[in-house]
């Protein structure tokens, strides 16, 4: 009984987020809907994380989630995935090979975006286009080989200058304990995904799923897979702790309206909400 009983203390204190209440928590639960990638159509003119898709967000009063890599010369750029393929098409419209920081940002603005002519859009461009109109969430993707978090620290000199709202996450504990050292007073939040039903599930992966490092990271916010609402270690960050619970994705409005019960900020993509933000 002793035992279990310190394992459960040990628990409860590996994932404590912050217990503050920051206040750019109010301003992302009065926005709540927040456009993944931007207002997309991957089959038009405005694919995902593209200035099309993100100025369509700010029109239609929507906040803005979107992902931020660095190019081999360290320009802050948009892009999801750390692979080109899916998304880039080079001058002959065949799929880019490698990754983001495998190229310059010169290099990078040789392709485009899906069947667009859009390109991969700078941090800089994202931030002059939306100008403080909309709140904004900025998720680091950070590979676990990085271990300096080099896109903080680059990002974060073009970001003390901006004068809109934003908060910024990244599933990568590396990245959030940067902020907690370096700019503890922006709002940080800890991406997470039940990696536990994944196929190649190592022991780290496992205690990110379970928010096992928040003792370290002290994220102010949650953001964590939809269909895994359920998840223990994100409930009681909500229930026990009063975490901000952040979900994504959401897919359709019967899917938002499930969200609404269990989550305070809801990032959206592939349908369009049927109220306003």
């Amino acid at each position: 009984m002793i035992v279990l009983s310190v394992i459960l203390i040990l628990y409860l204190f590996c994932i404590c987020p912050a217990l503050r209440r920051h206040p750019y928590a109010s301003v992302m639960k009065e926005q709540k809907l927040f456009a993944h990638r931007g207002l997309f159509d991957n089959a038009g003119i405005s694919p995902e994380n593209s200035m099309p898709a993100f100025r369509k967000a700010v029109e239609a009063g929507f906040g803005i989630e979107t992902d931020i890599q660095l190019t081999k010369d360290g320009i802050p750029v948009l892009h999801h995935d750390f692979a080109c393929k899916r998304t880039l098409r080079d001058r002959e419209n065949r799929p880019v090979k490698g990754k983001i920081p495998d190229y310059t940002c010169e290099e990078l603005m040789q392709f485009h975006i899906l069947n667009s002519e859009e390109k991969v859009p700078t941090l800089a461009e994202f931030l002059e286009t939306v100008d403080g109109k909309v709140p904004l969430i900025l998720e680091y993707k950070i590979e676990e080989s990085d271990r300096d978090c080099r896109v903080c620290a680059v990002s974060e000199k073009l970001l003390e200058t901006y004068n809109g709202q934003y908060c910024i996450e990244s599933f990568n504990p590396g990245g959030v304990l940067w902020y907690r050292k370096n700019r503890p007073d922006i709002m940080r939040g800890q991406l997470s995904d039940a990696f536990y039903h994944k196929r190649h599930c190592s022991f780290i992966h496992f205690l990110c799923a379970m928010l096992c490092f928040n003792f370290l990271t002290k994220p102010d916010f949650i953001a964590y897979d939809v269909k895994y609402a359920g998840n223990v270690s994100r409930m009681l960050c909500h229930g026990l702790y009063r975490n901000t619970a952040v979900c994504w994705t959401v897919r359709s409005e019967q899917q938002l309206v499930y969200a609404e019960k269990h989550f305070d900020v809801i990032i959206f993509d592939s349908f369009l909400p049927d109220r306003s933000a």
